[in-house]
């Protein structure tokens, strides 16, 4: 191996080490419910958020309805995918006049992108309308980061506490996690690539 092959792996895993700690602490605050400095007026839109969903933020849910809610939540995603492909030459923005998804790319491609695989057996650009590739895809993309991240956080309150009734409220790390983390970096990253 040459130099290059050797130096870009190494700035990698420094880039990972040095955002790795404030990243860790901002992950901290998001799943404590403290306040994101610098991202504080994001709080007036997690409340409306909040409010338009019917989630209650300081009502806590033991393991069983967190997990119900992930499943939920999951599950509606899952069809809401499915659904757009399959009527997609139906809706707006369709300028190419493409076909609907076959049933079994539809359903393959709702349950990878829901599961943040985001297997994909089809040419996008040919098979997805931009409604589609927006609506469901980047979405989806969205949602299921936000879901681990919720997962990580339910997990780690169940281990840290030893009989806690309480392990966080789904919606709230959902939209806790979309808010303060992953819009946050996406915005900042899409100005890096720009």
């Amino acid at each position: 191996m040459d130099m290059h092959s050797l130096a870009l792996p190494a700035l990698f895993l420094l880039i990972l080490l040095v955002l790795s700690w404030p990243l860790g602490i901002l992950l901290a605050r998001v799943a404590e419910g403290g306040r994101v400095r610098g991202l504080g007026w994001l709080h007036r839109i997690e409340a409306a958020l909040y409010r338009a969903a019917g989630i209650a933020p300081e009502q806590g849910m033991g393991w069983k309805p967190y997990a119900i809610a992930l499943l939920v939540f999951n599950a509606v995603g899952t069809l809401s995918v499915y659904a757009l492909q399959r009527v997609q030459a139906w809706l707006p923005l369709n300028p190419q006049g493409l076909a609907n998804v076959s049933p079994d790319s539809a359903f393959n491609t709702a349950v990878s992108f829901v599961a943040n695989t985001n297997w994909q057996g089809y040419s996008g650009e040919q098979t997805m309308s931009y409604l589609t590739q927006m609506l469901a895809l980047t979405c989806q993309n969205f949602f299921s980061a936000a879901t681990g991240i919720a997962v990580a956080f339910a997990l780690i309150r169940g281990f840290s506490a030893k009989s806690a009734r309480s392990i966080g409220n789904f919606g709230v790390d959902l939209t806790r996690s979309t808010l303060y983390v992953l819009l946050p970096l996406s915005l900042v990253f899409s100005v890096f690539l720009m």
